[in-house]
């Protein structure tokens, strides 16, 4: 019995660390707003663009996979 709650909380401390798109969306978006940025010799608007749509897309990508397990 105590070794199910133990695998049950372990399982469970696993589970919160696993969202990795967020750090590859913002990656992805500061490369973009980099190369946009340099393009247009307007870096200081388009590195935060960047950032904030690979946030967006970083949170879209996590909560999909999120709904999929849940069912």
């Amino acid at each position: 019995m105590e070794k199910e709650k133990k695998k049950q909380i372990k399982e469970k401390e696993q589970e919160k660390g696993t969202s990795y798109w967020i750090p590859i969306g913002m990656c992805l978006g500061i490369s973009i707003g980099t190369a946009i940025g340099a393009a247009t010799n307007n870096m200081s608007t388009w590195l935060p663009i960047g950032v904030s749509i690979g946030l967006c897309f970083g949170i879209a990508f996590s909560s999909d996979e999120d709904d999929k397990d849940k069912k």
